[in-house]
């Protein structure tokens, strides 16, 4: 796509900070959302719980990021939040009374995994990776995470982050994404690259409008906004109420000894490895698409440049570092890539805004409060657009696969049914926390179908897809009959290069659908 700033270009100072802003806007509401979750987790006792704070986890996601930009050479924009997938662990160790150093040493281990494949591949190499996901697996791959994301967009705007359901919320979220489209499309150079914070912005102030009301007429139903952050950091006020440093998870785990905390031995190591590692494994397969993904994006292979080596290195130890602080492994987030998509703004400079932001924002409480405070049928509108932009960026990595030939629409097909029914796949049984030993996820279940089926349809080697479209346009150019490259061809005196041009042009026309362009790109 056209980039309007690409990975090296620094934006001015003032633009850069709203740029940053928005990045992180994008990324905070799912951020902050997963060490509250954390929070509801409680010991075998059914009642003790750890405490987990947001802005120590946006300090975390923050210098999280940092890292990652350093290891990826500066050529991957892309910011590191708090990770979903990791919550069933999560929920696990803290069950198993291990305390603040079992979840911090688990991020420990599933960070680990992710340094040791990227030791392998940069010793065998990653030329692998493009031969075994292809456009015609990568394609559908990437479109299954907008869409496997898409429920939660979808929950957020239909109750409002809980468990009912109302029209108003969703017509907030839908005002809130129109917005966003408005700014994206009708507005001038620098709203287009902001459309985020003007779309989030109307939506905020009209739910905060609505809420003014309700309160005042008693009308629950009006009631979008929660007031409860802001009381417990103003009332009463004082120096926390403007700066607070955040309850750093490493700081708890020193200090904090909740009753029926087990010694961390060498049982306790192997039984939060075996939690974590299998998770992080799988989770390879996301990150590779999240970056084929960004790299279609910002017209670049990242694969191979700064190296899938590289970028594993930057998301495990980066993870390592910001669970460290605030308590949950990070990871590319989705978000703020579909930013990037819409915006057009890859600036490498701005992600690196965003990190350091982010980081000096989580002593500011009142940032965190008006963050904590935005309507999740607000964010659910915002999610709307920056999900959709990551299924659709999927879809045009098919655009040179021809989707006709059966070979091709049985490889999407078997991706696309069974990520989308959310099939999983269960390996053995752990002895302690009594579920699966290993649980490949819906997207890793639908990666292994999508390449198996590829091998199979193409009796046992890896079809791109673009060679079938090849093959189609070939077979297109034989079946019009009046038109011969060999006789072309045949005396390069006779035919000069004007008169070859002609000759393709006038072929152009007359097949209408068929770019040759494109399809003689690969050559």
């Amino acid at each position: 796509m056209k980039l309007i700033y690409d990975i090296n270009d620094k934006p001015e100072l003032k633009q850069n900070l709203v740029f940053a802003f928005q990045q992180m806007i994008a990324i905070m509401a799912a951020t902050l959302l997963v060490p509250i979750l954390m929070s509801s987790y409680t010991f075998s006792d059914g009642v003790t719980t750890l405490t987990f704070d947001p802005a120590a986890a946006l300090f975390g996601a923050g210098i999280g990021s940092i890292v990652y930009i350093f290891f990826s050479k500066r050529k991957s924009p892309v910011f590191l939040g708090s990770s979903f997938t990791f919550l069933g662990a999560y929920a696990a160790i803290i069950g198993m009374n291990y305390g603040y150093w079992g979840v911090i040493l688990g991020i420990l281990f599933a960070g680990l995994v992710y340094v040791v494949i990227a030791m392998i591949i940069r010793a065998v190499g990653s030329a692998w990776v493009n031969k075994m996901m292809p456009a015609v697996i990568i394609g559908p791959i990437v479109t299954l995470i907008g869409l496997s994301l898409s429920g939660t967009a979808t929950g957020w705007m239909s109750g409002n982050g809980g468990g009912g359901y109302s029209l108003l919320t969703i017509l907030i979220g839908f005002i809130t994404f129109l917005a966003i489209v408005y700014a994206s499309v009708h507005g001038s150079r620098r709203v287009k690259l902001i459309p985020f914070i003007v779309g989030v912005g109307i939506g905020y102030i009209i739910a905060l409008i609505l809420t003014l009301i309700g309160r005042a007429t008693g009308s629950e139903a009006l009631q979008l906004m929660d007031f409860t952050p802001f009381a417990n950091a103003f009332v009463p006020f004082g120096l926390t109420s403007i700066v607070s440093v955040p309850k750093f998870t490493f700081i708890q785990a020193l200090t904090q000894h909740p009753e029926g905390l087990l010694a961390i031995d060498g049982a306790a190591l192997g039984n939060i490895a075996m939690t974590f590692v299998p998770i992080a494994v799988v989770e390879l397969a996301q990150h590779i698409a999240d970056h084929k993904n960004l790299g279609a994006i910002i017209n670049r292979d990242l694969i191979t440049d700064p190296g899938l080596d590289n970028t594993l290195l930057g998301d495990g130890i980066g993870s390592i570092v910001g669970g460290f602080f605030g308590g949950a492994a990070n990871t590319t987030y989705g978000e703020s890539i579909g930013c990037v998509a819409i915006t057009g703004n890859a600036s490498v400079s701005t992600i690196l805004t965003a990190g350091v932001g982010c980081m000096l924002l989580s002593f500011f409480t009142p940032f965190v409060v008006i963050i904590n405070s935005i309507p999740k049928c607000v964010m659910g509108g915002a999610c709307v657009a920056l999900y959709g932009f990551i299924a659709v960026s999927g879809l045009q990595m098919l655009k040179r696969v021809d989707l006709g030939n059966n070979k091709n629409l049985f490889v999407v097909s078997a991706i696309l049914v069974t990520g989308i029914g959310g099939l999983t796949l269960n390996f053995g049984s752990n002895p302690v926390t009594g579920s699966a030993l290993l649980t490949m996820t819906s997207l890793a279940t639908a990666l292994v179908a999508g390449i198996l089926t590829n091998l199979v349809v193409n009796r046992g080697t890896m079809g791109t897809g673009e060679d079938d479209y090849q093959d189609g346009v070939s077979e297109s150019v034989d079946k019009l009959g009046d038109v011969e490259f060999d006789d072309i061809n045949r005396d390069p005196e006779k035919e000069k290069e004007d008169d070859f041009q002609d000759g393709v042009s006038e072929m152009v026309e007359r097949l209408g659908d068929v770019n040759f362009e494109d399809s003689n790109k690969k050559d």
